[in-house]
């Protein structure tokens, strides 16, 4: 993996087409959970709005911390999981003044002046952001900071944005860290994770619409083969919407029930009918209620 790659923490489990195939589902109490977890991923995503002032602007996809360059393999697994695990240290002091103000730029022209955070606020939000157990991991020391821009997805397309860049003692890979202020970017807090707290439901990974038109396309990873072949599924697709944004439920229609069919999956679409145009609403997958990736054409 090699120059500017997003790092992913949590991985979407896909519900792929065919194992212990059970007919046309979701239905019934299946999608009454399903919608009832869409609302709950609204209610996050409405607070998170309302926690940046009210007004969607920068509203990042993915990760904020960002990997230039690839780990070196005498020290690679160590500092891979180090960082996983938010295992980093400031060898030297890092700078606690903030700069006045940066601006996000986005393909289509669009820009958003922003607000930054100090590159000591942007290195405890690396560590902050770590997940797992690395007591045994020798820790990343960060040497020097800088200020660039990095590309980043959001719920309108790539942008540039501003981010803090961290050299590290040992390794010539840099970490990087959007510096928008939380009060000028859209972050949500996903729910918890993991058997005991279970979430349904297929993710999409992108959507593509006009924000003046009430259908959307989504993608996502399914089923190699249609609902008319062996093991195949067909795929249909509901919203749930509130004011600031929209959740995609896809919906499976299996070939038959009992197919004992392998797990590979393929990328897969389906559309969806919205009660009123998108405009400036985000798109979220229905498992974690995060935003997704979205191209506007028009």
């Amino acid at each position: 993996m090699g120059g500017r790659s997003w790092l992913v923490l949590v991985a979407a489990v896909a519900v792929l087409g065919g194992c212990g195939a059970t007919g046309s589902g979701p239905g019934g109490d299946d999608l009454d959970r399903l919608r009832q977890q869409a609302r709950d991923a609204l209610t996050r995503y409405d607070k998170a709005v309302l926690d940046a002032g009210g007004a969607q602007g920068f509203v990042p996809v993915g990760e904020l911390t960002g990997q230039l360059g690839d780990w070196e393999p005498a020290n690679g697994d160590n500092n891979k999981q180090a960082l996983l695990a938010g295992r980093v240290v400031a060898a030297t002091a890092l700078p606690a003044t903030r700069l006045p103000r940066g601006k996000v730029v986005w393909e289509n022209g669009r820009t958003q002046v922003v607000p930054l955070i100090s590159p000591e606020e942007a290195f405890a939000q690396i560590a902050a952001a770590g997940a797992g157990d690395c007591s045994g991991c020798v820790p990343l020391e960060v040497t020097a900071a800088r200020l660039t821009t990095v590309r980043i997805l959001t719920t309108r397309g790539p942008a540039a944005a501003p981010a803090w860049e961290y050299t590290l003692n040992g390794t010539a890979v840099r970490l990087t860290r959007i510096a928008v202020a939380p009060s000028a970017a859209i972050v949500v807090t996903p729910p918890r994770w993991g058997p005991e707290y279970p979430h349904g439901g297929l993710a999409i990974e992108s959507a593509t619409g006009t924000t003046t038109s009430g259908r959307l396309a989504v993608a996502f990873t399914g089923a190699p083969d249609p609902g008319s072949r062996p093991c195949g599924v067909d795929y249909s697709a509901e919203a749930v919407e509130s004011i600031n944004a929209v959740v995609v439920i896809v919906i499976e229609h299996r070939h038959a029930d009992g197919e004992t069919c392998g797990d590979i999956g393929a990328p897969r679409t389906a559309t969806v009918d919205l009660a009123r145009p998108l405009g400036e609403r985000a798109v979220l997958e229905v498992q974690q209620g995060m935003p997704v990736a979205l191209t506007v054409t028009g």
